[in-house]
């Protein structure tokens, strides 16, 4: 079996890479029969040289691959028909701007795996950035903060070696008693407690969060059954919850009056309801200034949330009474953090996060015929045609008969 690491060619470029070089070691060590190429890159966070220096072949030439490895989007240009291709190509939600792209891999007969749905029997996802996303989220909670309240000025994550670096900046701030609301508890979540815990802020209880002052920074963590309630008043479950969503509403209001900074790292599902709403916001009481979405809803749950910001402009301002974007400085703007790529600022580190849980829970499905159905359920696209998982595709794919050809 021969693997290719591809080159990442979408703009604004991307320096992750599924494999870093040792991690490629590994993967021959386990399986010695696998044969791996490497497409050369400029961009890549682990230099060509790194790769060469280890062994590993460098090519522009891919054709004999059975299976491409990458991590977004590959332009329909650059796809080789006939081949395995795993990464992510964000179609399964019938994102308008990649119809093209999923016409093309089923034209091309292209087997595509998209990261996103690599899940276990449980639909439970086996590999992700999350966790990086929450590391960088919460690093860049505290950045905006500065900027609002021009207090410190920290520099970009992208300008800074990995996630141990972000914590020695962090550690040298002076900060106010702040209180901080993170939302969520899965991998998102907790890449953000790693970094609040690290620079050794206090987590304190949702109840003492909403009672009790304090004197130094602290934060609650919350999960979906903290800031949700049911509109008939009945008891709450996590269970009762995600099968009944349309029977919540959201109960975050009182942390909004309590809170400085959230931090919004929860999972989003449909139906759900919204969790920091306008009025939240508009509310005489609210004290919240900074929000950092790293989930990045575009007008979802969290209000102020109207569009994704960038790695080089990674805030804007949100006037809550008139519900719209101002200049950064407006005396009553909320800062907002909504960077929809922020593991791209740490690829080092995320880049072997992802790595290590691909060569986990991924490649061995390779070697063993699939006895856990991995690869069964992570492909989308087969023989030219959607597979019976993600039929719910074809009125998106057939609504422009258009489909680029080889």
């Amino acid at each position: 079996m021969k693997i290719g690491i591809i080159r990442e060619r979408k703009s604004p470029p991307d320096r992750r890479v599924v494999f870093s070089p040792q991690e490629l070691v590994e993967l021959q060590e386990q399986f010695p029969h696998a044969e791996i190429k490497v497409e050369p890159s400029d961009i890549r966070v682990f230099k060509d040289e790194e790769y060469k220096a280890l062994g590993f072949e460098l090519s522009d030439d891919l054709t004999d691959c059975d299976i491409l490895l990458g991590v977004k989007e590959v332009p329909v240009d650059a796809l080789i028909p006939g081949k395995k291709y795993f990464f992510f190509s964000h179609t399964i939600k019938k994102q308008q701007y990649n119809k093209k792209l999923l016409q093309a891999i089923i034209n091309k007969h292209i087997d595509l795996y998209d990261h996103e749905t690599i899940v276990d029997a449980n639909n439970k996802r086996l590999i992700g950035f999350g966790e990086y996303a929450g590391i960088v989220g919460a690093y860049n909670c505290f950045r905006a903060f500065g900027v609002k309240y021009e207090l410190f000025d920290l520099p970009k994550a992208e300008t800074l070696t990995d996630k141990q670096a972000l914590i020695t900046k962090l550690k040298r701030l002076a900060l106010p008693p702040v209180k901080i609301v993170l939302t969520g508890k899965g991998k998102v979540g907790k890449g953000a407690k790693a970094i609040l815990d690290a620079v050794r802020i206090k987590e304190v209880s949702p109840e003492n969060f909403l009672t009790k002052t304090y004197t130094e920074p602290v934060y609650t963590q919350l999960d979906v059954t903290d800031y949700n309630k049911r509109k008939d008043g009945k008891e709450i479950t996590k269970e009762d919850f995600y099968v009944n969503p349309d029977k919540y509403e959201s109960d975050f209001g009182k942390y909004a009056k309590v809170a400085d900074i959230f931090i919004a790292g929860h999972f989003y599902g449909n139906g759900a309801p919204a969790i920091l709403t306008n009025a939240m916001l508009t509310d005489k009481d609210n004290k919240i200034k900074v929000v950092a979405d790293i989930s990045c809803d575009i007008d979802g749950p969290v209000a102020c949330t109207i569009r994704s910001s960038t790695i080089a402009n990674p805030f804007y301002g949100y006037l809550p009474s008139e519900s719209k974007e101002v200049d950064l400085f407006h005396p009553s703007a909320i800062t907002v953090m909504a960077v929809d790529n922020l593991p791209c600022e740490l690829p080092k580190d995320a880049s072997e996060g992802f790595g290590h849980m691909f060569l986990e829970h991924v490649i061995p499905s390779f070697f063993n015929n699939d006895a856990n159905g991995v690869l069964q359920r992570a492909l989308i696209t087969h023989n030219g045609s959607l597979t019976d998982r993600f039929k719910y595709l074809e009125d998106f794919i057939n609504e422009n008969n258009e489909v680029p050809h080889n």
